[in-house]
């Protein structure tokens, strides 16, 4: 049986080896790998290299390093790790990786430059553990999404259960903007607020349940009515805006606002048994006076609280818009830029349309005037419109 040290000498010979001087004199030309454990990491790191532990390389190392032409220098902290985790890369087919002689020990000693990474602490570790295997998303990942600020235009069906999932996500920032009280009707399917909160400003009920979900959550409420005089202030800073409202006049001022501040907007909305999601990303896709430039006749657009909604329907559909929040703030996937996707609960079934930038669009069109921040309370029906 081969001993550790024969075991070495077969992996360097297999390998190319290069001192850190010549890897830090081409940082724009390499890949920088570090292989150590994390808690190595945490304490200091070369700037800009892609951690991934030598024990997660096979399993990660294809979704974080996704050009395997393009040049690697591996680094631990002695020079050991790093060879072996070399000759793997190039048993899985990467053409051009070298091993930092002496891993980062040597590369402080002679004075190169390296930082402290932010990192995460124990007890958020413990808790993002299931994301943090995603190579998709890793530390680096969840670091964004503890970044991230996201506006929530309603605590009722759809915001309900966005917020929930976001919240444990590890979004650092969620922003609710809602001027109702929790009603006992409203219990059938806005699963943020309960019994014990009827009565309560359904802000703060929201805030009540999100802080005890996750104690890394910043809440800020907004228990007001959202206007043309105050839209673009409270909107401002944030990355995301999820829109669960239900009625013409907001989803038209939203637009209006998100198109002249560059927040995406991830859509969505209810009736009955069906819901729709869609992200209108200003001057990427379409928006929505793209998608609905004048709304329908007041008497063929009712409320849900005129027509009724299946409970666990706004569940489904605002999920989705939690899952297109984080697509966004990760660059994961593809999000619903352009595509409409619908769900009809009664035969359980998707489908997706897509939906193209109006060139005559009045908002976002080539030849489109300033947008104007107005109200447009005419399109509502003579009623209060009440929240999904």
């Amino acid at each position: 049986m081969a001993t550790p040290r024969e075991l070495l000498n077969a992996a360097k010979a297999q390998i190319r080896e290069v001192d850190p001087q010549e890897v830090a004199s081409r940082l724009s030309y390499y890949r920088i790998l570090d292989v150590r454990e994390p808690d190595e990491h945490d304490q200091g790191a070369v700037t800009g290299a892609v951690h991934i532990p030598r024990g997660q390389l096979e399993f990660a190392v294809e979704g974080r390093l996704l050009d395997k032409s393009a040049p690697i220098a591996v680094y631990c902290a002695g020079g050991v790790r790093s060879a072996f985790a070399a000759r793997t890369l190039q048993e899985l087919g990467y053409a051009d990786v070298v091993s930092v002689a002496g891993g980062f020990n040597r590369w402080k000693d002679e004075g190169l430059p390296w930082t402290t990474p932010r990192a995460l602490s124990p007890d958020q570790r413990n808790r993002y553990q299931r994301h943090l295997l995603l190579p998709e998303v890793g530390d680096e990942g969840q670091l964004k999404l503890l970044d991230a600020k996201v506006l929530l235009l309603g605590a009722g069906g759809l915001g309900s259960p966005a917020a929930l999932y976001l919240a444990a996500a590890g979004v650092g920032t969620i922003g609710i903007i809602d001027m109702d009280v929790v009603d006992a009707s409203n219990l059938q399917r806005q699963v943020l607020h309960n019994m014990d909160r009827i009565g309560m400003r359904k802000v703060d009920s929201a805030k009540a349940t999100l802080s005890a979900i996750n104690p890394d959550l910043e809440v800020r409420t907004y228990d007001l009515r959202l206007g043309a005089d105050n839209i673009l202030d409270i909107i401002d800073g944030y990355d995301v805006i999820v829109d669960g409202t239900d009625n013409f006049p907001t989803r038209y001022l939203v637009n209006d606002a998100s198109l002249l501040k560059k927040i995406p907007v991830v859509h969505g909305s209810i009736f009955r048994f069906e819901g729709q999601v869609t992200i209108f990303s200003p001057y990427v896709g379409p928006c929505y006076r793209c998608m609905i430039p004048e709304p329908p006749p007041a008497e063929l657009a009712p409320s849900c609280a005129e027509a009724g909604v299946l409970g666990v329907l706004p569940g489904i559909v605002g999920s989705i818009q939690a899952l297109e929040a984080i697509k966004l703030i990760l660059g994961l996937g593809e999000p619903l830029v352009g595509r409409l996707l619908t769900y009809d609960a009664m035969d359980e079934s998707f489908r997706t349309f897509r939906v193209r930038r109006d060139p005559h669009c009045p908002a976002c069109g080539e030849s489109a005037g300033p947008i104007v921040i107005a109200e447009y309370d005419e399109l509502c029906m003579p009623h209060v419109a009440a929240r999904a």
